[in-house]
């Protein structure tokens, strides 16, 4: 086990230089960020050039990459163009956006593994139709709808719940926000679960802990769950970094100021290191996702081992 997680942390650097390379040259396309710091009027031809050399625009852009790189290995992200640091935009940025994906993982695991498992037991019958059809519904439908729609009833008709996040965005207030993040995946999880549930029900593992006399609910958590959440749980692993960094329609809904609010900021202004700095943190997000749900595996079915 110890090698392979060497191996795949080894595995991690090219990944990752490669992922933040290409996004910084696609952040660096989208425009001249000095632009936007003057507003309609175009900057004149010395602010200009004292704007770049400020912020390190004047060079080629490898010789950029190369500077912010060794940057990012000491802890400097860089400053955003209002001359605060970008570290300082995590630090308020992320502690949000991780308890909104909490919220979401949630449930998706309670709700989605839950329904998943009771449709998948009962296929064919009208609990599992009437939840494939529900699903159908909730993947149908864009996350703005859903958001705006929740926003109006719950907050401005019934009065429910705020219709908009305080700035301390606590784990009560982003119940709502995390579902409708939650949605779509919650629905896929769903689907995914009573599929696999349906397949492995099948199996001669299952039938035998049955004709050896074991209970029905030792059968289904023990033997019949654990392999069919191996596929369940890679969705969820790699879907963690997927809800952080495409919280954005979420979070512009209901005004919650997270990592989501600060990349649409970054993108509007054209401010290249605010964006860049957070996707490089979302890379190393994705990546620590998937080595976790591959450690998982051996967890969930002992017959998986790593050399």
């Amino acid at each position: 086990m110890g090698r392979y997680v060497v191996r795949r942390l080894l595995q991690m650097i090219p990944v990752f230089v490669g992922a933040t390379l290409l996004i910084f040259l696609m952040v660096n396309v989208m425009g001249d960020p000095i632009a936007g710091l003057c507003g309609e009027r175009a900057c004149d031809p010395a602010t200009a050039a004292q704007l770049k050399k400020e912020f390190g625009l004047d060079k080629p852009v490898w010789q950029q990459y190369l500077t912010y790189m060794g940057n990012v290995f000491t802890g400097d992200f860089g400053t955003a163009f209002n001359g605060q640091p970008v570290t300082e935009l995590m630090s308020t940025a992320f502690p949000v956006t991780i308890r909104l994906t909490i919220v979401a993982i949630v449930f998706e695991v309670v709700i989605g593994i839950t329904l998943g498992v009771l449709t998948g037991l009962r296929r064919g019958r009208p609990v599992d139709t009437g939840v494939l059809l529900a699903t159908l519904v909730v993947i149908s439908v864009p996350t703005f709808v859903t958001g705006l729609l929740l926003q109006l009833l719950l907050g401005v008709e019934w009065g429910w719940i705020k219709p908009s996040v305080s700035p301390d965005a606590t784990f009560g207030e982003l119940i709502v926000p995390g579902l409708v993040l939650a949605s779509v995946s919650l629905a896929y999880v769903t689907r995914l679960t009573r599929t696999s549930i349906a397949e492995n029900r099948r199996s001669d593992y299952v039938r035998t802990a049955v004709a050896k006399g074991l209970p029905r609910h030792r059968v289904i958590t023990r033997h019949l769950l654990r392999n069919s959440l191996i596929p369940v749980v890679t969705f969820i692993g790699t879907d963690i970094g997927a809800l952080m960094g495409g919280a954005i329609v979420t979070e512009r809904i209901f005004n919650v100021h997270g990592v989501g609010y600060q990349l649409y900021q970054g993108i509007l202004r054209q401010n290249t290191q605010t964006v860049v700095g957070f996707v490089t943190v979302l890379v190393l997000v994705f990546l620590v996702a998937n080595l976790l749900v591959d450690l998982l595996y051996a967890v969930l079915d002992p017959r998986i081992r790593y050399a």
